[in-house]
């Protein structure tokens, strides 16, 4: 089958396609069959095949897409997990149990699972430590920990991995977390976010005073206004923290009679108990439209409640053939058999009924299709309990939870009758990678971001070309209509769209989903603050159980601009060619001294000044030591490349920082450093500090009015570096940080 477009193909060779020296995915179809003979390995064996077949067929045209670790792992014999989200075991608040879990983070990431932690339950800083005479540093000290771990352990495939950090309202260090992603250099690697209460929204409605406090001891207390002003204010400059309204996840918790939820997966939609783990998968409505733009355009009920039966028993069968990389997490998962199974697409199922996302239309056809998914879902566990068993921790009273309630009487009654399969069934996660390998469709629930645009591509010779990509609903559009002029009630993307239609779009999605949902409100870099500050406490009003937003700043750096609705600008990105080298440059010389080595390293950076900003240019590393000559003389040359392409360059030092050394760091000037190219690390970050060193500026005039200084991928470098569902996403090499 063919791709729908070049960057289909490019993430499905890149990402997913298995290959090897004797076996291999020669078609994406190959890729559907490994994978669906994989997960069918899970049923008896008179019924595999068929299962084989059904499971196989559900994947072509990709209308049911499961999550990157499933279609990337499954069936290759790869010691990989298959499972996206984890949340790590409940921290102690001492020394030798925070390493611990720190280890067991590293190990899960190292699988390629994401990971979540509610840090408090560690005391906060300069409380007493018994024992010791010592005060305690603090849950955000021990997030920095956690955030160097994760620069420095590669997970499965190749990326780093992704964590959530989250903090409770009323914790004492809670004013710090709130202020912490303010800096761009820290926590880089965590998304983080407010574990809110019902008690501090009351007392916030109320205008009333707010206690901070940690093992029943009140440390101090402020007004619960201002605390939230804070909260919103740093939102609105660095577009963290989210937050998480952890009172309604644990009210409305299929499975809060055997547990308590304390923390999400990286990108918020799997609210998780101590060692959860969910998988995920979704249902591409896209690929389902009948009819696309014609008047009785839709979604067949039918084929969608056979397509989510497939998708129930599919992923429920994942449980059994992952792997786990931790004993809890196995045991965790297979005895309540948590489920992910959400939708992507949606913004293009809407444009192809010729409805608008966040309108009156638009939000019936939502209703209607999750609340089908849903019902549909629910029957396909009841019906699996009967052939294969209901899950380890099942309990009749499940059925007065909020969810089952709200059910029809006749799955109701079935359920009565069979019990569940699963303990959890829906979720909306994160699809950004899955969509670009479905031909470009929406992600998940969020609206189309950029219809059109023109994305470079490394040649091998090191050239570029430029070729468009457009979103699939446009594909489809030019397809069977040509050129002629999209109609402009329903071809409306994120540039377009007010906060409003967006939390509408969450809140009614949230009704019929067990869990949570990943997605980002994109709001104007020119937003007041007054029109923005209330989004948080609106996402409450309207029963979401949770939110993150997103601006574009000085901070955050700017998502992709575009001028119309149907035609976006290309992504900016670095200059073709090399600045020359003037004759005579100015620099520093910066001597470190290595333990290890007998002769010290020198470290020279030259600066260049252009219209009046001087940057760095270039860098020397010498030494007596021959030792050491090859990798420095590859170090520099590498680094004076980066240097002389301009832009924001401190990326540089924060890689080398995070190298350590297996044989072990040394100390410097009071300091632990872990390796000898943190210490270089070290010192470009000095001269990147000091006061001769301007702030980068833009290398090229914007495109066009508006435009502001792109945000760079980590794996590409291209100024394509764009946020939704909560997550990074490059639209330039398909970069997703979540997926």
């Amino acid at each position: 089958m063919p791709f729908d477009a070049p960057i289909s193909a490019e993430i499905w060779n890149a990402k997913y396609r298995f290959q090897s020296d004797d076996l291999g995915d020669e078609t994406v179809e190959a890729t559907w069959a490994r994978v669906a003979t994989a997960i069918a390995a899970a049923e008896p064996t008179r019924v595999r095949r068929h299962w084989r077949s059904e499971f196989e067929t559900a994947l072509s045209d990709f209308k049911f897409l499961p999550a990157g670790r499933i279609i990337a792992g499954a069936g290759t014999g790869r010691a990989v997990t298959l499972f996206n989200c984890f949340v790590m075991g409940t921290i102690p608040d001492n020394l030798d149990g925070i390493f611990e879990h720190l280890r067991e983070a590293a190990l899960t990431m190292q699988q390629g699972g994401g990971v979540g932690m509610d840090f408090s339950t560690i005391r906060p800083a300069g409380a007493p430590v018994r024992g010791v005479g010592a005060q305690a540093s603090g849950p955000l000290s021990f997030m920095d920990a956690w955030d160097a771990m994760c620069r420095t352990v590669m997970s499965a495939g190749q990326r780093r991995g992704a964590m959530m950090g989250c903090l409770r309202i009323d914790h004492p260090d809670i004013e710090q977390f709130v202020d912490a992603k303010r800096d761009p250099a820290r926590l880089r690697n965590f998304n983080v976010s407010v574990l809110v209460t019902d008690a501090f929204m009351a007392a916030l409605a109320a205008d009333q005073d707010w206690p901070l406090q940690f093992g029943g001891q009140v440390y101090r207390t402020v007004r619960a206004r201002e605390l939230w002003a804070r909260l919103m204010r740093a939102t609105y400059d660095a577009a963290e923290p989210g937050v998480i309204f952890i009172d309604r996840v644990n009210a409305e918790n299929n499975l809060a009679y055997c547990e308590s939820i304390a923390a999400t997966n990286p990108c918020g939609e799997q609210p998780l108990p101590p060692y959860g783990a969910c998988l995920l998968g979704s249902i591409n409505l896209s690929r389902l439209v009948t009819r696309p733009f014609d008047s009785d355009a839709g979604i067949d009920r039918r084929e969608l409640e056979r397509l989510t039966a497939t998708a129930v028993r599919f992923l429920d069968n994942v449980i059994d053939v992952s792997r786990y990389p931790l004993r809890e997490q196995e045991q965790e998962a297979k005895s309540k058999r948590r489920i992910g199974l959400g939708v992507t697409g949606l913004a293009d199922a809407l444009i192809f009924c010729n409805a608008r996302y966040g309108g009156a239309d638009g939000l019936a056809l939502t209703e209607t299709w999750l609340s089908a998914i849903r019902t549909a879902a629910y029957r396909a566990s009841a019906q699996l309990a009967a052939e294969k068993g209901v899950f380890p921790a099942y309990d009749a009273t499940i059925l007065d939870r909020p969810t089952l309630a709200s059910l029809d009487e006749e799955t109701r009654a079935l359920i009565r009758e069979h019990g569940l399969r699963n303990g959890c069934l829906t979720t909306i996660a994160p699809t950004g990678t899955i969509s670009l390998l479905a031909g470009n469709t929406s992600s998940g629930i969020e609206p189309v971001f950029a219809f059109s645009y023109q994305r470079r591509v490394r040649q091998a010779d090191n050239s570029f070309v430029e070729e468009p990509v457009q979103d699939y609903a446009l594909t489809v559009r030019r397809r069977l209509h040509g050129e002629s002029p999209p109609p402009e009630h329903s071809f409306v993307s994120a540039q377009t769209l007010t906060p409003a239609d967006h939390l509408a779009m969450q809140a009614t999605a949230q009704r019929f989903i067990d869990s949570s949902i990943s997605k980002t409100v994109n709001c104007p870099e020119d937003i007041p603050f007054e029109q923005f500050s209330d989004i948080y406490a609106r996402a409450f009003d309207l029963g979401c159980k949770g939110c993150t937003t997103y601006r574009p700043n000085a901070v955050t750096g700017s998502i992709l601009s575009v001028e119309k609705p149907m035609e976006a600008e290309a992504p900016p990105s670095l200059p073709h060619s090399l600045t020359a080298r003037p004759e005579a440059l100015i620099g520093s010389t910066y001597k470190i001294k290595w333990p290890e080595s007998e002769h010290a390293l020198y470290v020279t950076i030259n600066d260049i000044e252009e219209h009046g900003v001087r940057r760095p240019f270039e860098i020397f590393i010498n030494s007596k030591n021959m030792e050491h000559y090859a990798w420095t003389l590859a170090l520099t040359r590498m680094i004076s490349a980066v240097f002389r392409r301009g832009g924001d360059v401190s990326f540089v030092a924060d890689e080398l920082k995070a190298v350590f050394d297996p044989r072990g760091g040394s100390w410097l000037h009071g300091r632990y450093v872990p390796s000898l190219l943190a210490a270089i690390g070290d010192v470009i970050q000095r001269h990147l500090d000091s006061d001769t060193i301007s702030a980068p500026a833009p290398s090229e005039p914007a495109p066009h009015a508006g435009m502001t200084r792109p945000r760079l991928c980590p794996k590409c470098s291209a100024g394509a570096l764009i946020r939704t569902e909560g997550c990074d996403k490059c639209l330039e090499c398909g970069y997703s940080k979540c997926s």
